[in-house]
């Protein structure tokens, strides 16, 4: 009973990652300028990486796969934050040197 809970909580989360997922692509291609698709990209990365993991890690269970995929969570949540944020401020950065960086889409 409790194994059969486990898979359900799983599977809920890994199809809720790959929904967020494909949200966020969804809004990488519609929205109109580079920071809403920077913010679309960098939250639907983060959020469908988290519920993906956390239901590998379910599936996994306490084994070795599991603190690896625990790992893996770990350094996701530092290092897509640090790529959205390095990514708008250069795109910042590169308009401000006087760069012709093309912003806004039409």
């Amino acid at each position: 009973m409790m194994e059969q809970a486990i898979d359900i909580i799983s599977w809920i989360c890994l199809i809720g990652g790959a929904l967020v997922v494909l949200i966020g692509g969804i809004g990488l291609v519609r929205f109109p300028d580079l920071f809403t698709r920077i913010h679309a990209a960098s939250l639907a990365d983060s959020g469908g990486a988290i519920l993906v993991i956390v239901g590998c890690m379910l599936q996994a269970g306490l084994t070795l796969a599991g603190v690896k995929l625990a790992a893996i969570l770990l350094f996701l949540l530092f290092t897509s934050p640090t790529a959205g944020y390095a990514l708008a401020h250069s795109a910042i950065t590169a308009k401000d040197d006087g760069l012709d960086v093309d912003i806004e889409s039409d």
